[in-house]
């Protein structure tokens, strides 16, 4: 089954993510409002929280950062991340999911 925070779309994965910067380690915490929730060790300052999270997702899932791009959410907690190329959404909940 498909997590709720992941969603297959013709042309990517969307992840929809609650952020939560200033933390002591980058890492997935749980869900939150239909989210998966991250918490982030760069403060929210100049993109820095949003440059360790796409620099975080792309070390996670193995792939090249390029293949991943910040849809919306530039200065907000919550964001939308696409992901495209050869890795599935099975793949990325396996990776992502909170245990």
């Amino acid at each position: 089954m498909t997590p709720i925070w992941l969603k297959q779309t013709p042309t990517g994965i969307k992840l929809s993510l609650h952020c939560q910067p200033g933390a002591k380690v980058t890492k997935v915490v749980g869900l939150h409002a239909g989210c998966l929730k991250i918490s982030l060790q760069a403060p929210a300052v100049e993109n820095k929280a949003n440059e360790m999270l796409l620099a975080w997702l792309a070390k996670q899932l193995k792939i090249p950062q390029k293949q991943i791009q910040l849809l919306t959410g530039q200065s907000s907690k919550i964001k939308c991340v696409e992901i495209w190329g050869s890795i599935t959404p099975e793949q990325i909940a396996q990776t992502l999911t909170p245990t």
